[in-house]
């Protein structure tokens, strides 16, 4: 019987009914999927999400369209991290769109409404939801690449600055206007578009993007100013919104006046299904290095009855609601539910996961990080500016006002002058941090370094810089966003960051490295990765614990190149 005949039976049969016949049909849905995705290319000797090319920039060129996706394209819903099968929610109170209702008759699947109206992220505990899936957008949207098919918080914004140098503006405005969408619909930008992401959010960038799509709307002439500012008004409603969850109470970094990442919901992440030996391994590690004191581990049997499960839901996780939790021990030791809060906000944040906030950055929630509060400082500023445009005079004082509050509590609490760099603080122990790591250079991208900040900061490259780029930090810890790995987003808001305040050569030099090491791995596989070792120059990665693969597409590495190469050209006689 062929995959045609499966899914006809899984559809048609009457002895396939409810939750089975939705199972049934997600299988074949699954293998579809992997054959039109991973048989293809395997047949054609490309990893999966790889556009056929020649050259890097024809593969570059071609990427935003193979990554894309829309409530039109069957792949869409597939979500290769869960082995369910897939559903789309809808919100609430809206009418059911005409797109998809052509998606539910052509791809045969189950559509349903979200629980209730959400207007605030966390109103929605995703536990509730019976069968996770993808959350329904207007516009088409890039994902990432690789085991990611959905549309996120932080790439798109990388991705979007590939997209506006390839002149692809429509398709960016239309993912600006799905996070609009997000933050109407599901209460705020989301880490993805799934259930199992509506209590977190990412880092924020909404207020870069909008500026980004602005200025690019008005110096391509793709819109008219009129046009472009009256998508600019409705653009700083949501943006205001967006800012002000960071404000919330659950994102305060005590009383410092800082921010801190933070996710709302409890225990495990279910995203981790695909890799169920994530939660163990970190108790492995823990396990094996007893000199390191945290307060990660509890003790619990192994095999728990129903006492004990209710025990494990208040110091660990809830084994009845949680598949990844029911997996997540060894040998009579599990993971506290602080250390899970911390692992939930290091997923807020992005970087998941290094050692910067503890092992396996399960202390993230304890942190004011430089990240964060600089793309806070610099969302103030960009507030300002388009109040500013919107002749909205107190409101942009206002801003401005917060923006300089956000940089005294920065100097304050998170800049280092013996250092000459940026550190997160601890306000638990109220403590600054001393692990090096690339966000240092945030300030400078943000704008936000006075002089003596960028003299410092201008000589800090060197605690990061190898052959193959700039590595995350000065700390081999074993996972991915540490030593030796470079990835494209820090990598570039540190160089950009360089160029802005007039340090070219470190920019050029540091442009050319990462560039070479994509340029050079490319010509050996005919892809872009998710991340590179840039000691060794290589995609071959030797993660030892945590996320070990190395994902192809690959949206903010694709972006990065094209930024890097715009910065080569642009300052090519200042050699």
């Amino acid at each position: 019987m062929n995959l045609e005949a499966i899914f006809d039976w899984c559809v048609g049969s009457s002895g396939v009914r409810g939750a089975m016949r939705r199972l049934c049909r997600g299988f074949v849905l699954l293998i579809f999927y992997q054959a039109a995705v991973f048989g293809q290319v395997a047949a054609s000797a490309k990893p999966p999400s790889a556009p056929a090319a020649t050259s890097i920039d024809q593969y570059i060129h071609q990427a935003w369209d193979t990554l894309s996706r829309s409530m039109t394209d069957c792949n869409s819903l597939i979500d290769p991290k869960l082995k369910t099968a897939p559903v789309l929610y809808i919100p609430q109170a809206i009418d059911e769109p005409p797109q998809v209702a052509a998606l539910h008759s052509k791809c045969n699947v189950d559509v349903e409404r979200l629980p209730k109206r959400i207007t605030h992220i966390g109103e929605i505990d995703p536990r509730t939801i019976k069968t996770p899936g993808l959350l329904y957008l207007p516009n088409k949207y890039v994902v990432p690449g690789g085991r990611f098919n959905e549309m996120y918080g932080w790439d798109s914004y990388f991705i979007l600055l590939g997209l506006l140098r390839d002149g692809r503006i429509d398709l960016a405005r239309g993912m600006v206007e799905n996070f609009f969408y997000e933050i109407e619909h599901y209460g705020s930008i989301l880490n993805a578009n799934r259930t199992y992401y509506l209590t977190r959010s990412q880092p924020p960038f909404l207020s870069s993007m909008i500026r980004d799509v602005y200025e690019a709307d008005i110096s391509s002439m793709s819109r008219s100013p009129k046009r472009a500012d009256t998508w600019l008004y409705r653009a700083y409603g949501y943006a205001v919104r967006d800012h002000n969850l960071w404000l919330s109470d659950f994102h305060r970094a005590g009383d410092t006046g800082l921010a801190r990442y933070f996710d709302l919901g409890e225990g495990p992440v279910p995203e981790q299904e695909d890799d169920s030996t994530y939660y163990p391994d970190v108790i492995r590690w823990l396990l094996s290095h007893p000199d390191v004191h945290t307060d990660y581990l509890v003790d619990g049997p192994d095999q728990p009855n129903a006492a004990q499960q209710a025990e494990l839901a208040k110091t660990s996780c809830d084994v009845s609601v949680s598949h990844v939790c029911a997996h997540a021990h060894v040998d009579g030791h599990w993971l506290s539910a602080d250390y899970y809060r911390g692992d939930r906000a290091m997923r807020e944040s992005g970087y998941d996961p290094s050692f910067r906030f503890g092992p396996f950055s399960g202390s993230t929630h304890h942190y004011a990080p430089i990240c964060l509060n600089s793309l806070l400082y610099k969302y103030e500023r960009d507030l300002a500016w388009m109040a500013d445009k919107l002749g909205k005079a107190d409101e942009a004082s206002q801003w401005n006002a917060q923006a300089d509050a956000r940089k005294a509590a920065i100097n304050k609490y998170l800049w280092n002058a013996d250092e000459g760099m940026y550190f997160d603080y601890d306000y638990m122990t109220h403590k600054q941090s001393n692990y090096r790591y690339l966000t240092t250079f945030y300030p400078l991208w943000a704008g936000l370094a006075d002089e003596e900040q960028t003299k410092g900061l201008e000589k800090a490259p060197h605690w990061f810089e190898q052959p193959g780029g700039l590595a995350m930090s000065t700390y081999n810890s074993g996972t991915q966003w540490d030593l030796p790995y470079g990835w494209a987003p820090p990598s570039w808001i540190a160089i950009d960051g360089l160029w802005k305040v007039g340090d070219v050569p470190d920019a050029r030099r540091l442009s050319e490295k990462f560039s070479h090491t994509i340029a050079t791995n490319f010509e050996h596989d005919h892809t872009i990765r998710e991340k590179y070792d840039v000691v060794s120059g290589s995609a071959q990665l030797g993660v030892a614990t945590g996320y070990k693969g190395n994902q192809v597409g690959f949206g903010w590495s694709n972006a990065a190149y094209l930024k890097m190469q715009q910065l080569l050209a642009e300052t090519g006689a200042q050699k």
